[in-house]
């Protein structure tokens, strides 16, 4: 039996694998980009399933495509989104700009799957990949709009629900931490008292905000550029075909989605990729500086900072015994760094829209789709395995407010900024503390020194 068949495209004959879905295209591709085995997500091949089963359907319903064919691609297109014949979408990222290679992979999967269905054989072409499952589209038009649909849909079910935790677990510590004062920190160096509670509202409204940057990046997406084909223009296809399909596309995905105003922009730039990169590389850029702040918060336990007591996860080290090290939110930066690349990548990526067709939409639509999984998953491990376990060390945080230069601010309006600073300064040299200093010297009556060097009254607004 060989282990090899023979099918054809549009430049000849070519050897495929005999157990093989993909057809000749795809196998040419499979010998010209043996570059990184990088491949496409699950996401991305969900989506181009999605949008040839959609197809499909329009094309029936338009009187396109006879129903037996079409009822045999919607098959195939759906074992297709359902992940059935992932092992079938073999390409290697770095391939053509355009996708192209990609989209007749899904073409020719299809098409020989649903001949399989109606009796026939791979490879018979009793079901055509350009004729039949590419009807009324082109790479051009297919593969921007898949990048969009698998983003949006992998932003609802992915990175939405995972910051939405992360929000609400660190709203919740901001609420519990809100009773326990503790030194706040401008360029590293002690600053006035803050709530550990407050502390926490911010990274709660980093999180908050950006979940509305990726709502915003939402609406830019759901532009989608189906209906174009080759260049825009819409040549060799339905005017109702983009319409409809989007309409099925939506229905089936529970997504708002809508065509392109403007088929051009949407087929020869991918400015709405880059601004949803660019909302991601803020997510990205919050969840650093949330995990470095708790690396540090956390940092000791006893020769630290040592304000939170970070949850054990792991043992810390191959040589010290006992150590423990805050893993989670390391893990946390690391993601974070790689989406800041992503980004820079998406953004060349997307500088190479010439004239009429963007020429790297492959490796754009693997970063971005990469970044949105990976903060998705980070933020809800973030909040499982760090956050939710946050406790704080109330003795340390008060401790070292007392011993913090920066009480003397609050007396300043009292007894003048130059005063204020000369006992910070003696303080420092003595090693008093700012309370024990101003007794000794009898600066203010001992009930109004009490009132001012309140810890708890210096974290609210106003004047004392």
């Amino acid at each position: 039996m060989s282990d090899v068949r023979i099918e054809r495209d549009s430049m000849g004959e070519m050897e495929v694998p005999a157990p093989a879905y993909y057809g000749a295209s795809t196998q040419r591709a499979v010998l010209n980009f043996p570059v990184s085995g990088l491949r496409f997500s699950r996401s991305f091949i969900r989506a181009l399933g999605l949008i040839k089963l959609a197809a499909a359907e329009t094309n029936m319903e338009l009187g396109q495509l006879d129903r037996e064919r079409g009822e045999a691609i919607v098959r195939a297109a759906q074992e297709v989104a359902d992940g059935k014949l992932d092992a079938e979408f073999v390409l290697d990222i770095f391939q053509t700009g355009s996708g192209t290679s990609t989209n007749m992979n899904a073409n020719e999967v299809i098409a020989n799957r649903a001949s399989e269905i109606l009796g026939g054989e791979r490879g018979s072409r009793k079901v055509h990949p350009n004729d039949h499952v590419n009807m009324g589209q082109s790479s051009n038009d297919v593969i921007p709009t898949a990048i969009h649909l698998a983003a949006l849909e992998a932003m609802e079910r992915r990175l939405l629900p995972g910051l939405g935790k992360l929000h609400a677990g660190l709203a919740e510590k901001a609420r519990a931490f809100d009773d326990i004062v503790k030194i706040g920190r401008t360029h590293l160096q002690d600053a006035t008292p803050i709530r550990l509670g407050q502390e926490f509202s911010g990274y709660a409204s980093q999180v908050e905000h950006g979940i509305r940057r990726v709502r915003q990046a939402q609406a830019e997406l759901a532009e989608l550029a189906l209906g174009g084909t080759a260049v825009g223009t819409g040549i060799n296809t339905h005017p109702e075909f983009a319409r409809r399909t989007i309409a099925r596309l939506a229905e089936r995905t529970g997504l708002t989605l809508q065509e392109a105003e403007n088929h051009f922009e949407a087929q020869a730039a991918k400015d709405a990729a880059v601004s949803a990169s660019g909302a991601l590389k803020a997510v990205a850029v919050s969840l650093m500086k949330i995990a470095n702040d708790i690396r540090f918060l956390g940092s000791g336990p006893r020769c630290g900072i040592g304000e939170l007591k970070i949850p054990p996860v792991q043992p810390g080290s191959s040589i010290m015994p006992g150590k423990v090290n805050p893993v989670i939110a390391e893990s946390v930066m690391m993601v974070a760094a790689q989406v800041m690349g992503n980004d820079l990548t998406v953004t060349i990526a997307a500088e190479r829209g010439n004239f009429e067709l963007n020429v790297m939409m492959p490796v754009l639509a693997h970063n971005l789709l990469e970044s949105i999984e990976l903060l998705g998953a980070a933020a809800a491990n973030f909040q499982e395995k760090c956050i939710a376990g946050l406790e704080a060390d109330r003795q340390r945080c008060e401790s070292l407010v007392e011993q913090s230069l920066a009480m003397v601010t609050v007396l300043a309006p009292r007894i003048g900024y130059d005063r204020a600073a000369d006992l910070a300064h003696r303080a420092y040299e003595t090693g008093q503390t700012i309370r024990a200093l101003c007794r000794e010297e009898k600066v203010l009556p001992e009930d109004e020194l009490e009132r001012l060097l309140d810890a708890r009254s210096q974290t609210e607004p106003g004047r004392a």
